[in-house]
């Protein structure tokens, strides 16, 4: 049991976590061994994103003024809460093929971008690309642009070269 002082620094800690975060995702981990819970915090935590575990009332308190708030109705039974600062759609990957794996595994709901997501949507948003994909994706684009326009220009005095060669060719055969 934790003393008033821990709830305390608890909840703010977690309050300072949820107003950093791109998105907040609520887990329903009941059913789950410990090696399980483990192995799934290890894949947060490698794409950028912590869970932890925390008492409804104690969200509750920490959710005030951030996005998590839109969710309150979803503080029920056991919970953990997501979070990532970085990037939104890699924790909902993980979530969603974790939960694919691991049939207890249940996502409740979502805040992002100021909105309540349902597991539907949380599905929809693990669909796409993440955003190191999205950042490769710009760098081929940026570096097809200049590439293509510099082929562009080349190709004005190749056309003349090769009808210059096909002049005199028809001068030496002549």
């Amino acid at each position: 049991m934790l003393k008033l002082s821990q709830k305390k620094d608890l909840v703010a800690r977690l309050a300072t976590q949820l107003s950093e975060a791109q998105i907040t995702i609520l887990i329903d981990y009941k059913g789950l061994d410990v090696q399980t819970i483990t192995r799934l915090r290890y894949e947060l935590r490698q794409a950028g994103a912590s869970m932890e575990v925390v008492k409804n009332t104690l969200l509750n308190l920490a959710s005030q003024n951030t996005d998590a708030a839109l969710m309150t109705d979803f503080y029920k039974g056991p919970t953990a809460v997501v979070t990532s600062a970085t990037d939104p759609v890699a924790p909902s990957k993980i979530l969603v093929d974790f939960a694919k794996d691991n049939e207890k595994l249940e996502i409740k709901a979502a805040a992002f971008g100021g909105k309540c997501l349902e597991p539907e949507e949380i599905k929809a948003l693990a669909k796409m690309p993440s955003k190191e994909e999205l950042l490769g994706k710009l760098v081929y684009t940026l570096n097809a642009v200049p590439t293509s326009f510099v082929n562009v220009l080349a190709g004005v005095p190749r056309g003349l070269v090769n009808v210059l060669n096909g002049l005199k060719d028809q001068k030496d055969a002549a």
